[in-house]
C-alpha cells in the first residue's frame, strides 16, 4: 500500500479558473485509455498489430509510455494505456492522417474500441520510467462541469451544392432525445461556412452511445443518404470501414469550454469559423481560449458560454451571446486592441477566409465577423434539456 510519504504530487497551490470546465491547454500530463474488444481467435494478430503500432508511436513527439493489458476474465478484452506530456501533442497525432494509417492494421481483428482521455490530477509512487520529474505536471485542481459532453463533426460538400445540402439538413425530424436511462441528447446546432458543414452536439451521459443512437434513427439515416452525392469525401454507410474512416476524419473535438455562470433570456448562439495557417491550429485554439476566459470574467460582457472545437487547422468557436453581435463585435471576438488583432491575424489563413491580405486592416472586428461567421442551418433543443 502506498504511504503518504511516497506521494509525488502535492496539494495544488493555485486554483484553476472555475469558469473553465474543460480545457486541453493547462499543460498537465495526459492519460489515454483505449478499451478494445478483439474478435475471437484474433488475439495473436492483434498483438502483432499492436507491436507494430507501438514501435511507430514511440517516436511521436510528446509520447511518454504505454502499456498493453489483457483481461484475466475475458481474453477478448484488452486495455491499452498511454501517457503523454500534455494533451496537445496527443491530439495533434490522433487527429492526423498518419494516425489513420497507423491504426489500419488493427481494424481487421478488433470488434469495437472506446477511447477515454484524462488529465492527471494526483499520483502516488515514483515517476514513470524515462520521464523527468520536472516535466510531470499535474492538473492543478478538479474542473467543475455542467454534466454535458460537447462534440462536433465537420465535412465539406461539393461547391455549388450548398443550398441543396442546407435544405436537406434543415428538413429532417429530430430523433428521439432519450438514448437510455443515463444518456440523453440535449442540443444539436448545425452551421455552414461556404461548403463546410459543422454539426455540434451536446449530450448528457455517454457520447458514444448517443452517436450510435442517432446513427440508427431512420430519419437521420435518410438525411445522411440524401447528402452522400454532394460530399467531397466519398463514403458508404453500409460499409463499416468506409463509415469509420469518414467519421474519424470528420471528428471535431471540443478542446476548451468556458462559461460566465450567467443566463439571459435573449441569449443567441453563433458559430465562428477560424481556419488556421498550416500547423497553427492548436496555437490558434489556445489563443481563442485565453480570450474567452478573459471575456467570461467580465460580468457585464456579452459572452455567456463559448466552446472551441479544433482538428488540424480547422478551428470553430460556438458562442452564446446576449444582445446583438453586430453592434460591437470586438468583445465577442477578443479584439480589444491592436496587439490582440495582430496576434490573431498572424495565425489565420487569410486566403481560406477570402481575405485579400493576411492583415484584417481597419475595422478588424467587423471584418473578421463578416468573413468568419457561419450560417445557421438549424439549432434544436430537446424538451426540458
Amino acid at each position: 500500500m502506498t504511504t503518504t510519504s511516497e506521494r509525488v504530487s502535492e496539494p495544488p497551490t493555485q486554483q484553476a479558473s472555475q469558469r473553465v470546465s474543460q480545457s486541453v491547454f493547462d499543460g498537465s500530463r495526459l492519460r489515454v485509455v483505449l478499451l478494445v474488444d478483439v474478435y475471437d481467435g484474433a488475439q495473436q494478430q492483434f498483438l502483432e498489430a499492436y507491436e507494430q503500432l507501438c514501435n511507430q508511436v514511440a517516436s511521436v513527439p510528446g509520447h511518454v509510455s504505454d502499456q498493453l493489458c489483457q483481461s484475466i476474465e475475458n481474453p477478448s478484452q484488452w486495455l491499452i494505456t498511454s501517457e503523454w506530456e500534455s494533451a496537445p501533442p496527443f491530439l495533434t497525432w490522433v487527429n492526423s492522417e498518419e494516425h489513420v494509417r497507423m491504426v489500419e492494421p488493427l481494424h481487421s481483428c478488433v470488434r469495437d474500441t472506446r477511447s477515454l482521455r484524462f488529465h492527471i490530477v494526483r499520483e502516488t509512487g515514483g515517476p514513470a520510467t524515462g520521464a523527468e520529474h520536472g516535466k510531470r505536471r499535474l492538473q492543478t485542481s478538479p474542473r467543475i462541469g455542467d454534466g454535458l459532453i460537447r462534440h462536433a463533426l465537420t465535412f465539406t460538400v461539393k461547391p455549388g451544392s450548398e443550398e441543396k445540402v442546407a435544405k436537406i439538413l434543415s428538413g429532417y425530424t429530430s430523433p428521439e432525445p432519450r438514448v437510455d436511462d443515463t444518456t440523453r441528447l440535449c442540443r444539436t446546432s448545425l452551421f455552414m461556412h461556404g461548403n463546410r458543414v459543422v454539426r455540434a452536439i451536446e449530450v448528457r451521459g455517454d457520447l458514444l452511445a448517443a452517436l450510435r443512437h442517432v446513427a440508427r434513427q431512420p430519419e437521420v439515416r435518410a438525411v445522411e443518404e440524401a447528402i452522400n452525392p454532394y460530399l467531397e469525401q466519398d463514403r458508404d454507410l453500409d460499409d463499416p470501414e468506409s463509415a469509420r474512416v469518414f467519421f474519424t476524419r470528420a471528428a471535431l473535438p471540443a478542446v476548451h469550454h468556458v462559461t460566465a455562470g450567467q443566463e439571459s433570456p435573449d441569449a443567441v448562439r453563433h458559430a465562428l469559423y477560424y481556419p488556421a495557417r498550416e500547423g497553427c491550429g492548436l496555437r490558434l485554439a489556445e489563443l481563442l481560449a485565453r480570450q474567452d476566459e478573459a471575456a467570461a470574467d467580465d460580468p457585464r460582457g456579452p459572452v455567456l458560454r463559448s466552446t472551441i472545437f479544433q482538428r488540424d487547422d480547422v478551428v470553430m468557436r460556438l458562442v452564446d451571446v446576449r444582445g446583438g453581435l453586430d453592434t460591437d463585435p470586438a468583445p465577442v471576438l477578443g479584439l480589444a486592441d491592436e496587439g490582440q488583432t495582430a496576434e490573431l491575424t498572424a495565425l489565420l489563413d487569410g486566403e481560406a477566409l477570402g481575405l485579400d491580405a493576411p492583415a484584417l486592416g481597419d475595422g478588424a472586428p467587423a471584418r473578421l465577423l463578416k468573413v468568419s461567421r457561419m450560417d445557421l442551418v438549424t439549432d434544436r433543443r430537446a424538451p426540458d434539456a
